[in-house]
């Protein structure tokens, strides 16, 4: 791309995205920046910071630093209809979702493209840490990011290459002290900012009060051992997830207890011991591959959840999935988590975990 290509970078008003913007202004790109507005908080949810406005204020404190425009454009419709309801049906159904795979694939970095359009902007760029190349048939290749501790490839694999065509990603190539190091030497506001830690619509942390109080949802119910034994009591099983030990309300008792299955049909959440929580296969469905997807059986790597380290398997494709067997059993493989395939650093493609 020309170094005088016009380019979108979203702004969502963290030390990421406006030292992505920095950099690029830096290389002699004519930047725009653009912030979604996905959601307010509201009544009992309105507990820290959520998409908050003084984040679109930081943002757009970054853009008047730099020198270029700042848009805002409301998506929260958007957002509540296909990640934030999704997000509230899959632990009412008993499983763990994961909504920043969902914001990806189902919102943000298409609607990003279609304004990059809009205000004649060539590529969209966030303060992702990933990486995009190309290989020897030009075909997209998405890469984790160097630094290991942030990479955020996980959350990417269902982004279709078309779009991935039109992303860069200036953070890519760097560990997050060296982002927060050019920050400062770029006199960017807010380069020393926190990360935030939580859902950006769940920033207490508290799932089982957020859904309570969007649908009214009350699940009182038993915690019951795996022969079907009552051991104790629950307030919705939409408050569990699997691997889960803390909360259960059952003491400290030797050995403690973990949550093993979510059953809401029968409103129980199975506990038993840690070693119940290891398994060899798994299945996932709604599969994405970036590029032409597999003929046939290969071995690679999974990663099940974001802090999952990416565990030496073999992949079947299926009918719109695929099945894992893993080398080593792997620990609490949740359903409606994304397992995302790699071979080394790139990602081939992923999927929901299924029950």
């Amino acid at each position: 791309m020309s170094a005088r290509g016009r380019v979108l970078v979203a702004m969502s008003g963290g030390v990421d995205s406006s030292v992505a913007a920095a950099l690029l202004t830096e290389r002699g790109h004519a930047a725009v920046g653009v912030t979604l507005h996905l959601w307010d908080a509201a009544g009992g949810d309105k507990v820290g910071r959520c998409c908050a406005p003084e984040d679109r204020e930081d943002a757009r404190r970054a853009c008047d630093h730099l020198g270029i425009p700042h848009y805002v454009f409301d998506e929260r419709a958007a957002f509540a209809e296909r990640v934030v309801d999704p997000f509230v049906a899959g632990y009412l159904a008993g499983e763990t979702p994961s909504p920043c795979v969902h914001c990806n694939q189902q919102v943000k970095l298409g609607r990003l493209l279609e304004i990059a359009h809009e205000l004649d902007c060539t590529h969209v760029a966030t303060g992702h840490y990933a990486r995009i190349t190309r290989d020897a048939s030009n075909e997209i290749r998405l890469l984790r990011g160097r630094d290991r501790g942030k990479d955020q490839s996980y959350f990417l694999y269902g982004v279709s290459p078309e779009i991935l065509a039109k992303m860069i990603f200036p953070l890519g190539e760097l560990q997050k002290d060296q982002t927060r190091a050019e920050g400062r030497r770029l006199g960017v506001p807010g380069w020393d900012k926190k990360d935030s830690q939580e859902l950006c619509f769940v920033p207490d942390g508290d799932v089982g009060g957020f859904i309570e109080r969007r649908t009214g949802a009350r699940g009182d119910g038993a915690l019951v051992d795996p022969s079907g034994a009552v051991v104790g009591a629950h307030e919705g099983h939409y408050r569990f997830t699997v691997g889960q030990r803390r909360g259960l309300g059952l003491g400290g008792g030797s050995p403690p207890r973990y949550v093993l299955r979510v059953l809401p049909s029968e409103g129980q959440v199975v506990v038993g011991d840690e070693a119940d929580l290891y398994a060899t296969r798994a299945r996932a469905t709604d599969a994405v591959w970036i590029g032409a997807p597999p003929r046939g059986e290969l071995r690679a790597e999974v990663q099940i959840r974001y802090r999952h380290a990416a565990a030496p398997a073999r992949v079947a494709p299926t009918p719109g999935g695929f099945e894992v067997e893993f080398d080593d059993p792997q620990r609490a493989i949740a359903p409606g988590q994304a397992a995302v395939v790699y071979r080394g650093e790139q990602v081939i493609g992923g999927g929901l975990l299924a029950p």
